[in-house]
């Protein structure tokens, strides 16, 4: 007897989500459930399933199987994530910006993980293909093309419009915060640790160059790390740089790997509404995550002013404003500090510089479900033993 097609509850109606359910219709084995938007549903007249969209969170639960969260909001993340994981629904997401803020909380209580697709995911998935190869990986590497600390307004609304995405996500990218938050969601998995706050990212075109500087940095640390290499020539990927066994040198170097004693392993591609679907497949055959941010986690991605900041200011969002970026931090070394991702709707309470870390106690921000799992996250993260 033919089993029942496997029901995707998608949350979300942006970029990914719309480019998903379109693959999604011609999958077979899979079938969309219901959409959760926070817009009215008439106006999602460019939706193209419009039978599918609903606002009311149970609904979307009582009509799937699978949720697929894909929002990039931390506070709308954590509600829908805890009443689907309530619900016994496995979650796969593609918001690393969710699991570094509250995801922790969520490990070991139900099924969530993190979809391969994004530049997260997609290192997890390189990282066990280089295991089951025989490398030992040292660091897990993201690319990035351009960096620019302080955009410009006018430029950041040029590019999104260009590319047709939102804002604050063009403005994200483009500030490196994005970039740290998905750099801090692999490091906590894993257990690598980073070479410095905000990373090392030295600037490299070359392949073969990157893995050798960024493995003599893990090597120097003692420890693997998660960083990123500045070009723009090399391609819109990730990579891992590991060792392999001294007898394995004159093959790998025969295979064009170099001579050793780094090994770079690159995955020059990202379709990030597309591989999902392989996480898909891995929730139904093998019922195993590929990437959450771990119970205890040790790195987080503390809120930095991108300009002098008054008290009785008020900040609307962290991520992708011109008030803030994120960068990646060890809990332990800014206990308390404010993380990016919930540095929405704030009023600050006392002034902080351009480029301080800010913390909790600079401002008042609203109690949320999002607020106090975090609490308890830092909490558990600051009880573990400090790393040497």
């Amino acid at each position: 007897m033919q089993e029942p097609p496997v029901r995707i509850g998608v949350v979300g109606t942006g970029f990914v989500a719309r480019h998903f359910c379109l693959e999604l219709a011609h999958r077979k084995g899979y079938r969309l459930g219901k959409v959760l938007t926070r817009r009215p549903l008439g106006a999602c007249g460019e939706w193209p399933f419009k039978g599918a969209l609903t606002n009311s969170l149970n609904e979307l639960i009582d009509g799937c199987d699978i949720v697929f969260e894909c929002t990039g909001d931390v506070r709308h993340a954590t509600e829908t994530v805890e009443a689907a994981v309530a619900a016994g629904r496995p979650v796969m997401t593609l918001n690393p910006e969710f699991h570094v803020t509250t995801g922790s909380h969520f490990v070991g209580k139900g099924f969530v993980t993190e979809a391969d697709g994004d530049q997260p995911g997609c290192q997890a998935s390189l990282y066990e293909e280089c295991v089951a190869m025989g490398f030992e990986p040292l660091v897990l590497g993201n690319i990035k093309g351009f960096l620019n600390r302080h955009p410009n307004p006018d430029e950041m609304a040029f590019w999104a419009k260009k590319q047709g995405i939102s804002l604050a996500m063009v403005t994200s990218f483009t500030d490196g915060t994005k970039l740290q938050v998905e750099q801090a969601l692999v490091g906590n998995y894993f257990g690598f640790d980073i070479a410095k706050e905000e990373l090392a990212g030295p600037e490299c075109d070359e392949i073969k160059e990157t893995g050798n500087v960024l493995g003599a940095v893990a090597e120097a640390h003692g420890r693997p790390i998660a960083d990123y290499v500045l070009s723009r020539k090399l391609p819109h990927g990730v990579f891992v740089v590991g060792r392999h066994k001294p007898e394995q040198q004159a093959a790998l170097t025969y295979l064009k790997m170099g001579e050793g004693p780094y090994y770079t392993v690159l995955r020059p591609n990202i379709f990030v509404h597309l591989e999902p679907f392989k996480t898909l497949e891995r929730i139904v055959k093998q019922k195993t995550p590929l990437l959450h941010n771990s119970a205890k986690p040790h790195i987080g991605v503390a809120a930095v002013a991108k300009r002098d900041l008054k008290p009785g200011e008020r900040v609307e969002r962290g991520c992708g404003s011109f008030d803030m970026r994120g960068i990646c931090v060890r809990i332990k070394d800014h206990p308390g500090h404010l993380p990016i991702c919930l540095a929405d709707d704030v009023v600050l309470k006392r002034p902080v510089q351009k480029d301080a870390i800010l913390s909790l106690d600079d401002v008042d921000l609203p109690a949320t479900r999002a607020l106090e799992l975090w609490q308890g996250v830092e909490r558990a993260a600051l009880a573990e033993p400090k790393a040497a």
